[in-house]
């Protein structure tokens, strides 16, 4: 059963999620619409539309844990799954890190020295839709851009460079995710993907403080 509802999550899922990030690149690159304000319209657009359909349908379906996630929702095909679409992105941006820099530091710059900047933001839009698919069943639809954001800003509170705050940001959402998946599975009635983002709220406060103080320190 589980690994049923693993293919129709991945067949279902997957084509909306990476549709929805192309649309969002689209969007974007057209300037009349900026960045954040087509996350906000996108992603509420979307939310609306899928509880009006959940909710038009027979199954007995728990919105709480699409919403805000569950820990019981992840089985072991899910981990497998998780671990391919980890070890994909991770392979896909090691091989276009050069590039992917370039396009996201300045992308009139990376166009100016001939780097094709369409292709690597798709590149990007597909590897942000893969680890949307990835976390979706344990963040909930509610907070999974919270998986993306939190971590990045966190490490720019003390780092400055690219590399730097990308491995920073890798070890920030590991360590606040195992912190947010013991908290779940010690305490009653605690959703997955809340207790996750609070875990990222302590990380982006104590390293809001350090890099404070390390700013004191120098000056």
């Amino acid at each position: 059963a589980s690994a049923l509802n693993l293919v129709a999550f991945v067949r279902y899922l997957s084509p909306f999620v990476i549709v929805a990030a192309f649309i969002l690149l689209r969007i974007s690159s057209d300037g009349k619409i900026k960045g954040d304000a087509a996350i906000a319209l996108l992603s509420s657009s979307a939310l609306a539309i899928g509880a009006i359909v959940i909710s038009q349908t027979n199954s007995a379906t728990d919105m709480n844990s699409y919403m805000f996630g569950s820990i019981m929702a992840i089985s072991n095909d899910d981990l497998v799954l998780s671990i391919i679409c980890s070890v994909i992105v991770i392979v896909m941006f090691v091989l276009f890190y050069n590039k992917i820099f370039a396009v996201t530091f300045d992308e009139n710059f990376s166009k100016a020295t001939g780097v094709k900047s369409g292709v690597y933001n798709t590149i990007i839009a597909l590897l942000t839709a893969l680890t949307i698919v990835v976390g979706m069943r344990i963040m909930g639809a509610l907070l999974i851009s919270s998986l993306i954001i939190f971590p990045a800003l966190t490490s720019m509170r003390v780092f400055r460079s690219f590399r730097s705050v990308t491995i920073c940001s890798a070890v920030v959402s590991c360590v606040s995710y195992i912190i947010g998946i013991a908290i779940t599975y010690y305490a009653d009635n605690f959703p997955a993907g809340a207790s996750v983002v609070v875990a990222n709220l302590g990380m982006f406060l104590i390293f809001s403080l350090l890099g404070f103080l390390l700013r004191k320190k120098t000056q």
